[in-house]
């Protein structure tokens, strides 16, 4: 019976977290093996787009420890169109303003920041994009950072 009950509060939980995003259309964090990411290890991201009219936002999430030694990330982001067409990006996240102090939200030594990487985004066709995060540091196998994401939602 006590098992019953943890199972309708984890529902109704998920029910109401999701109900409070009504702007999203996708959002997801991959966790990084060990919180090494490794250069040669992408992070993909396949997401079904319908809405070719509305502006849409993209973030790029970022979950580091304290430990992670350097202020900034920098990502190399390839996009592929359903049409196979791809671009690619250079983009760099400060997760550390210039005393050292971490941005974003913290609990502990976890921190979770949420940076707008394209705004107002009109996708040109239907079906299945795919995005694709490379760490572009110096550092081969990156330490610290333990998840990635990406979350799409309509512009206002």
């Amino acid at each position: 019976m006590r098992i019953f009950y943890h199972f309708i509060h984890i529902i109704l939980f998920t029910i109401v977290f999701h109900s409070c995003d009504p702007d999203r259309v996708y959002e997801k964090n991959i966790r990084i093996p060990d919180g090494i990411w490794e250069r040669n290890n992408p992070i993909r991201f396949e997401v079904i787009i319908q809405d070719t009219i509305s502006p849409h936002n993209l973030y790029i999430n970022i979950r580091n420890t304290g430990l992670y030694p350097v202020s900034n990330l920098y990502l190399f982001i390839t996009t592929t169109a359903p049409s196979g067409h791809s671009v690619k990006d250079t983009v760099e996240i400060i997760l550390a303003d210039e005393r050292g102090k971490w941005l974003g939200k913290g609990l502990g030594d976890i921190w979770d920041l949420q940076k707008l990487y394209k705004q107002n985004v009109r996708f040109a066709q239907k079906g299945m994009y795919v995005f694709e995060y490379e760490q572009a540091m110096r550092i081969e196998k990156l330490p610290f950072i333990l998840d990635a994401g990406l979350r799409i939602e309509k512009s206002r």
